[in-house]
C-alpha cells in the first residue's frame, strides 16, 4: 500500500494543522506534571517509576514531567480519533498551536532520562554520597 503524503499549504493555522498530521504523534503518550524532585528520597522515588516499561522522565521551563510512551486505545490507523465527537475533555483543552508537527517536543528539554540507569548516573553525579 503507498504512503499518502499529503501537500502542506504555506501557511497552517491550528485549525487546519491536525488534517496534515500523519503520525498523531500527541496521542502516543501522556505527560504528568510532578513536584521536583530535590531529596534522595524524591529522585529514589523517580527511579522507580523510570524502572517501568515506557516510563520516562524529563525536565523543561515548565518543571518535571514522568512522560509514558503508550498509544491512545482510540487511535485509528490512520492517525484520527476515533471518538473524536465524545473524546475527553482534556483532548477538546489540547492545543496545537506548537506541537510535534512544528517540531519535536524533546528539543525543548532541559534534562531527559530514557530509563533507570540515565536517571541513576545523574542522581549519582548529583548526590556525591548517592549509595
Amino acid at each position: 500500500m503507498a504512503t499518502i503524503i499529503p501537500i502542506i499549504p504555506e501557511k497552517l493555522t491550528p485549525e487546519t494543522k491536525c488534517g496534515y498530521c500523519t503520525n498523531s504523534k500527541c496521542c502516543t503518550y501522556i505527560t504528568q506534571h510532578i513536584p521536583t524532585p530535590r531529596t534522595k528520597s524524591d529522585f529514589e522515588h523517580l527511579l522507580w517509576q523510570v524502572s517501568h516499561q515506557n516510563v520516562h522522565a524529563y525536565k523543561d521551563k515548565d518543571g518535571w514531567y514522568l512522560l509514558v510512551n503508550n498509544r491512545c486505545l482510540h487511535l485509528l490507523p490512520g492517525g484520527r480519533c476515533g471518538i473524536y465527537e465524545t473524546r475527553p475533555q482534556i483532548c477538546r483543552n489540547h492545543s496545537n498551536d506548537y506541537c510535534e508537527f512544528d517540531a519535536p517536543a524533546e528539543d525543548g528539554f532541559e534534562l531527559f532520562f530514557n530509563g533507570y540507569e540515565a536517571l541513576l548516573k545523574y542522581c549519582k553525579k548529583r548526590f556525591k554520597r548517592w549509595e
